[in-house]
């Protein structure tokens, strides 16, 4: 089915607004732009007789949705037949943005992405998909059964955001379809920018949902959102505690035995299947293993989850390699025999909210992986590098007992995990922080020293005196479990981002170091052609400056400038006329 078919009122009036096909996020000013810096468009999905699932409608019409991705779409929106979905359930999937990144503007750090914590920028190359599906039975239809999905493609994994939109706009969009997603859309494009350490009041059929935009300048203890000036507003605002975080005591209420095991395998980007009983379950979970390792990037892929049908599936189930570093959430029993070469597959049964501890999911060897009747349990021959916080348990187990809320068990889990985390990066930040090149040896007019390179045996060597043992009290093999992240996509990622980093402020300090210079001695006996060499130097760090790539104070740019002009004036006019035409 074509985008739009059968899409009533709402979007054929939109077509007149809007310009030519559009993907990524568009340009300020134009229709749409303030809605694509949160969505990239809507979709809906239906079961049709003939077709199966099929896609009705995309708004707005004029987005751009490669065969490939629609069909993906149309697959990932519906939990498959194992899964046996009756009512309304909600959940979200990931899906690779057809020929990698298509618009030049999603290339590296956006506008909107400056000052947001590294696990939660754009991503330049993917999709998320946040699904609201209905299934009841209905007469009036031949398969008796009204099946349809409301779905939310976003590049940002603001999960609890749009969870909480869709939960919002979807049952009135079951019972009044197009025109109130039509009204929905714009009141969405009326929205401001999602921009880091901002709290927002965001309107959408008469709520007004206030949330908190996360930044890196954000402090693990920051509390709930304070009503700041908000206090008039009538209604009284729905305040979301967080627009990415997932109840996280929740969804691993089955296996809190084995956070710490996980926690590793994350940290390691090893090869996870989670079969679960619904997307819902499923999505969950892999959403929650891929934040356990924040603040630090979750640089492996993953898919919350996947069927038989995704066009990757090939590329994930192949045996003539090793397996992709992906964590990979089903539904579906096939996968077990289909990725029983995997090293690690975790089983999960059907969630029980009952007061107490749920049965522990048991840690088993992959050979008791049986095809067909698989028992719930973590299948894998790993042994953790460190040993088991048992107080951890014991503190968790203690507010069952007092029926301490969810949120507050969430936040101890949280918490071990991000004291967890930085244990072990800080020594590698220390480690990283003492190749920089001292200050003093960035002098005005020599190209500035380069960063040492990283030693893998010298950084192992400083762990004795300033390892992770300073800040945690978890004994075990801190040295294999480092020896082991070293081969691994995060450590590559991480190292990555610190010496880009660290790049930039050695340009900073040697641009400071220039504009602090008296640039006018400097030019007295040099040649037009290297004076020619400073200015084309100074002019592309000024670019880089106001860009926010260099992080360079407003008065040193001022100076630069300057200092651009004086040695541009010191040239003869031909050669002036050339650096600076009319």
């Amino acid at each position: 089915m074509d985008q739009g078919a059968g899409a009533g009122a709402g979007p054929q009036r939109a077509r007149g607004r809007l310009g030519a096909p559009s993907s990524g996020m568009r340009a300020p000013g134009t229709p749409w732009a303030r809605f694509s810096a949160w969505l990239e468009c809507v979709c809906v999905v239906t079961f049709d007789l003939e077709l199966g699932q099929a896609l009705e409608l995309v708004y707005p019409s004029d987005f751009q949705l490669t065969d490939k991705e629609k069909s993906s779409i149309c697959y990932l929106s519906f939990p498959d037949s194992h899964s046996g979905c009756l009512g309304d359930t909600q959940f979200s999937f990931r899906i690779r943005q057809c020929g990698g990144q298509r618009c030049p503007g999603h290339a590296g750090e956006k506008p909107g992405d400056r000052g947001a914590p590294a696990s939660l920028q754009r991503e330049p190359a993917h999709y998320f998909g946040y699904v609201y599906f209905r299934q009841v039975k209905d007469s009036s239809v031949k398969r008796g059964y009204f099946q349809k999905s409301l779905v939310l493609l976003s590049r940002l994994p603001f999960v609890r955001l749009f969870q909480a939109l869709l939960g919002l706009v979807a049952p009135e969009f079951f019972d009044k379809l197009a025109p109130c997603l039509e009204a929905v859309c714009n009141e969405i494009d009326q929205w401001p920018a999602p921009a880091p350490g901002r709290t927002l009041s965001l309107p959408v059929m008469g709520v007004v949902l206030q949330v908190h935009i996360p930044s890196r300048a954000d402090t693990p203890e920051s509390g709930p959102l304070e009503p700041s000036g908000h206090e008039t507003l009538l209604p009284a605002p729905v305040v979301l505690p967080s627009v990415h975080e997932l109840d996280l005591f929740r969804c691993f209420r089955p296996v809190l035995a084995h956070v710490q095991l996980l926690w590793e395998l994350m940290l390691l980007g090893e090869p996870l299947l989670v079969l679960a009983p619904s997307p819902a379950v499923s999505s969950e979970m892999v959403l929650a293993l891929t934040s356990c390792l924040q603040p630090l990037k979750f640089c492996c892929d993953y898919r919350p989850y996947f069927t038989i049908h995704d066009s990757e599936f090939k590329e994930f189930t192949t045996r003539t390699q090793a397996p992709p570093n992906v964590v990979l959430g089903v539904t579906n029993p096939f996968f077990i025999k289909t990725l029983q070469h995997w090293p690690h597959i975790l089983r999960v049964g059907e969630p029980k909210m009952s007061g107490d501890l749920p049965k522990q999911v048991k840690l088993k060897k992959p050979s008791r992986l049986k095809t067909l009747d698989t028992k719930p349990g973590l299948y894998t021959a790993y042994t953790a590098h460190l040993h088991r916080d048992k107080a951890l348990l014991r503190r968790l187990l203690k507010g069952l007992q007092k029926k301490r809320p969810s949120d507050v068990q969430t936040a101890v889990l949280r918490r071990h995990l991000l004291e967890l985390t930085q244990s072990f990066i800080i020594p590698l930040e220390h480690y990283m922080a003492s190749l920089m090149p001292l200050q003093k040896g960035i002098v005005p007019w020599k190209t500035p020293p380069q960063i040492r390179p990283f030693r893998q045996d010298d950084f192992l060597q400083s762990l004795e005196r300033s390892g992770p043992q300073l800040t945690c009290v978890l004994k075990g093999d801190w040295l294999g479990l480092y020896r082991r992240f070293f081969k691994s996509p995060h450590f590559d990622g991480w190292y990555r981002q610190r010496h880009r980093e660290m790049t930039q402020k050695l340009e900073a300090l040697h641009l400071e170091a220039i504009c602090e210079a008296n640039i006018e001695i400097w030019m007295k006996d040099k040649s037009e052609v290297e004076v020619v060499d400073l200015i084309l130097k100074l002019r592309e760090r000024l670019v880089r400056a106001q860009g926010h790539q260099l992080p360079v104070k407003e008065a040193t740019l001022k100076r630069a400038r300057l200092y651009i002009d004086t040695a541009i004036g010191s040239l003869p006019k031909d050669l002036q006329a050339v650096l600076c035409p009319p």
